[in-house]
C-alpha cells in the first residue's frame, strides 16, 4: 500500500479527473471552496518571487496557493491534477509563458486547466497571441486588486461547471461506471503519476466469457442486465479511492491500481473473478452453468520512457491467453515478467 502522503495526492488526482468526482450537485457545490484543506488550489508561476508573493498575499484568504519560479518545476507541477487555475507570467528565463502555455494545452493531463497570463504587455499582439494558444484571460501589471480577485473567481466557477459537464459526459450510461473516454484521461495521469511517484502501476482487462452467445440467446435487454451487475459487482469490491474501473467497449472491461504489488493484485482480481460466478447469473445451455469473466493483468514498475500503450498490449495479451485457457480465469504478468494463472488452470511459479 502507498504512504498515506501519496495516497492523499492520488485522491486530488482522483478528484479533478472528470470521471472520479464526487457529485457536485449539492447546493453552493459549484462555488469557490473556502473551508480548509477543502480550498480550491492555483499555481502561480512566475519567476519574480516577489510579484508571485504579491499575488499569493492576494488570494491566500480564498484559495490554496502554490508558487513555482520556473516554468519547467511549473509544469511538473501542473500534472498532478491538483489544480483549478494557473496563473502564468507571460516573460521567463529558459522557456517563455507563451512556450509553456503550448506545452500545458497539449498535456492530457493540464490541457483542461484554466490558464490567466500575467503580464506588462498591453500590445494587441501579445494578447491575441496568448489567447489563441488557449489562454481564458489577461492580468496586465501592476495589478487591481479587485479585477484580479473577480477573474480569478469567475474562472474557477467556469472550470467547476466544465468539470461536472465532463464528469457527466464521462459517465457509462448503462454501468454508471467510467466510460472509454474516461479511462483514456485517467490511464495517462494514473501511468504518469506512477514513474513520478516510483509506483508499481497495474492494469488489467476484463471480458465477460461468451457474452455474443448470451446476447443472442437471452436479447439485448438481459445482455444490458450482465453487464450492469458485473460492472456493480467490480466497482463495489474496489477497495481505494485511488482505484480506477471503466466500461472499455462492449462487455469489457478495464482497472488500473497505482501502488499496488503484483501478488496483492493477481490475488484481488481472483476475488473479483470468483464475485461475479458466484452471481448465479445462468449462461446458456452448453456453454458454462454462470455467467463468468476472465481477467488478463500486468503489474510493472514504470520509469521514464517506458510506453503505456506497450503495457496495456500485454495486459490484453494476458486476458488473450485467460480465454485460451478455458475462460473464467485469471492470467497475469508478474512484476519479474513471470506469466502467473490462477490456481484451477496452472499453479503460480
Amino acid at each position: 500500500m502507498v504512504l498515506e502522503y501519496n495516497r492523499r495526492r492520488q485522491e486530488n488526482i482522483a478528484d479533478r479527473a472528470p470521471a472520479q468526482r464526487g457529485s457536485d450537485r449539492d447546493k453552493g457545490s459549484i462555488l469557490c471552496k473556502k473551508d480548509g484543506a477543502n480550498m480550491d488550489k492555483i499555481l502561480v508561476i512566475d519567476d519574480s518571487l516577489l510579484q508571485a508573493e504579491a499575488v499569493r498575499s492576494l488570494l491566500k484568504d480564498d484559495y490554496e496557493v502554490t508558487v513555482c519560479g520556473t516554468a519547467e518545476k511549473g509544469l511538473e507541477k501542473a500534472r498532478s491534477g491538483e489544480y483549478s487555475l494557473i496563473l502564468l507570467d507571460v516573460i521567463m528565463p529558459h522557456m517563455s509563458g507563451f512556450t509553456l502555455l503550448k506545452e500545458l494545452q497539449a498535456d492530457a493531463s493540464t490541457k483542461f486547466i484554466p490558464v490567466i497570463l500575467i503580464t506588462s504587455l498591453t500590445d494587441i499582439m501579445h494578447e491575441q497571441e496568448g489567447l489563441v494558444l488557449g489562454a481564458v484571460d489577461y492580468i496586465t501589471k501592476p495589478f487591481e486588486p479587485l479585477i484580479v480577485k473577480a477573474r480569478v473567481n469567475t474562472h474557477i466557477r467556469l472550470f467547476r461547471y466544465r468539470m461536472q459537464f465532463m464528469k457527466d459526459a464521462m459517465i457509462d450510461e448503462l454501468t454508471g461506471v467510467a466510460n472509454r473516454r474516461s479511462y483514456e484521461t485517467n490511464s495517462i495521469v494514473r501511468w504518469r503519476e506512477a514513474i513520478r511517484l516510483r509506483l508499481p502501476f497495474t492494469v488489467c482487462m476484463f471480458d465477460i466469457d461468451k457474452f455474443k452467445k448470451y446476447n443472442d440467446t437471452y436479447g439485448h435487454p438481459a445482455g444490458d442486465h450482465v453487464i450492469a451487475s458485473v460492472a456493480r459487482t467490480v466497482s463495489e469490491s474496489l477497495r481505494r479511492t485511488t482505484d480506477f474501473f471503466a466500461r472499455y467497449g462492449g462487455e469489457e472491461f478495464v482497472a488500473i491500481f497505482l501502488g499496488e504489488r503484483d501478488d496483492p493484485a493477481f490475488h484481488f482480481m481472483q476475488k473479483i473473478r470468483a464475485a461475479v460466478e458466484a452471481l448465479h447469473i445462468p449462461h446458456c445451455a452448453g456453454i458454462s452453468k454462470w455467467v463468468t469473466v476472465s481477467i488478463g493483468g500486468v503489474t510493472v514498475n514504470p520509469r521514464e520512457g517506458d510506453s503505456y500503450s506497450e503495457i496495456l498490449k500485454k495486459a490484453d495479451e494476458m486476458l488473450y491467453t485467460a480465454k485460451e485457457q478455458g475462460r473464467n480465469t485469471v492470467v497475469w504478468l508478474s512484476e519479474k515478467g513471470q506469466k502467473w494463472q490462477e490456481k484451477q488452470v496452472g499453479k503460480k511459479p
